[in-house]
């Protein structure tokens, strides 16, 4: 595929570089690529692979231009093609400046990880020969793990400038040596909410410049609609995101089974795939929740905005695991708001820099299943503090939290301290130099 994703002629595009694109369950990456295109940003958009996930959100479409892909795809063709470029892109680097070259390759083989090293290397090396040809004077690495490490051998490869995001798992996972070492060498880290930057400052110390800004919602597709009938009665709880451990759906059913032991009446609908369906299927019918808990599996976005507009209360009872891994702000807490539901969450990570206790949301301890069904029984028997919340939660993300203000402000960002022009501002978009 071409590698000038997205940039217009005479402009010089921002090379940005994801792990996996599209995945469904990483909406923010998309959501933050069209709002840079909306702010005007011209993108070279670069993935590692392409996930070829059975569901792909619609809105995929509105990506300008192809994605160039690093690895490629099946089939034994497109194994010798991608091995063919790889070769070329480092003969190119090797032949430029060998001195150069060669004591990076020797930093890689020599670090603590070499098989890990090489491949980030040799992923560097091709990438490298693709924002070249884009004419990229900037590259922009949307995660702080792998992405962020090519990143960062690009730079040593080539002297080009780089940035990277940081958000949760690539973030508190990490080894902290080579995250501090790629923040210190980064133009600015972005981040999205103050926790990941207070632990980022923590890793990296002072010399990392750490640039935070909110990923912010799409108010236009997530929005209040019409009151709906629940021919069944009682509340209609909703849940979105993938079956994994931190996002704690065992507290949830715990917390549930207490709810509907107390008499009252209430339905879940859970949205999203992963690893721990069939456990939690099981701990659901145990609880004598066979009939409460409803698992959807994963869906576009279409059938997830008609999902909030179906629900009463969203809840989000995510939890810290034992190595150290959490969620930032879920994408899924800030649609929920939009769409004007009152949401009960997990007081972790960068949950409470969003919902306002009592005000836009109700903030329970993480791991408590006790505490999270007695904040669920107060909004099953209160419709009017259902509505309160839900209310200020929509005004609060609209004013604050809108994905194109905070999209134009990344674009911003970019514009004054990359160098990468938006339309309207010409860039001359150099060659790339090896670095000495």
């Amino acid at each position: 595929m071409s590698a000038r994703a997205g940039a217009g002629a005479g402009y010089a595009p921002l090379g940005y570089l994801t792990k996996r694109f599209p995945r469904l369950s990483e909406t923010f990456i998309l959501d933050e690529i069209l709002a840079l295109q909306d702010a005007g940003l011209p993108l070279a958009l670069v993935a590692m692979a392409d996930p070829r996930e059975p569901v792909v959100q619609p809105e995929v479409a509105r990506v300008r231009g192809p994605v160039t892909y690093l690895h490629a795809g099946p089939g034994a063709v497109g194994r010798v093609r991608g091995a063919a470029a790889k070769l070329a892109a480092h003969a190119e680097l090797l032949a430029e400046n060998p001195g150069h070259y060669l004591a990076c390759l020797v930093q890689a083989l020599v670090s603590a990880h070499p098989l890990v090293a090489l491949r980030h290397f040799t992923d560097a090396g091709h990438l490298a020969q693709v924002l070249r040809r884009a004419g990229a004077p900037h590259l922009h690495a949307a995660f702080a793990h792998t992405p962020a490490a090519v990143a960062y051998q690009v730079h040593r490869l080539t002297g080009l400038p780089f940035s990277f995001a940081a958000h949760a798992k690539d973030l508190y996972l990490s080894n902290p040596a080579g995250l501090a070492r790629r923040a210190r060498a980064a133009r600015f880290v972005l981040v999205c909410s103050r926790s990941a930057a207070t632990e980022l400052t923590r890793i990296a110390g002072p010399d990392a410049r750490v640039e935070l800004i909110y990923h912010g919602v799409d108010n236009v597709r997530f929005h209040p609609g019409p009151a709906l009938e629940n021919p069944q009665g009682g509340l209609r709880l909703l849940a979105v995101g993938r079956l994994v451990p931190k996002k704690g759906y065992p507290v949830l059913l715990e917390a549930l089974a207490q709810v509907k032991d107390s008499g009252r009446s209430l339905t879940c609908t859970v949205i999203g795939a992963g690893p721990l369906r069939e456990e939690l299927t099981t701990q659901a019918r145990a609880l004598g929740l066979g009939d409460v808990v409803h698992f959807t599996g994963a869906q576009a976005s279409a059938q997830v905005v008609e999902a909030y507009r179906n629900a009463d209360v969203f809840v989000q009872a995510s939890v810290v695991l034992r190595d150290g891994d959490r969620d930032g702000v879920p994408n899924s807490v800030l649609e929920a708001m939009a769409s004007g539901l009152a949401v009960v969450a997990s007081d972790v990570a960068g949950i409470p820099e969003v919902i306002d206790d009592e005000v836009t949301g109700m903030l329970v301890p993480s791991g408590d299943p006790r505490g999270l069904a007695a904040a669920l029984c107060r909004l099953a028997d209160d419709p009017g503090l259902r509505r309160r919340l839900g209310t200020a939660a929509h005004s609060h993300v609209v004013t604050t939290l809108d994905r194109r203000s905070c999209g134009r402000a990344v674009a911003r960002l970019f514009e004054s301290e990359t160098g990468v022009g938006a339309a309207g501002a010409p860039v001359p978009a150099p060659r790339l130099q090896a670095h000495r």
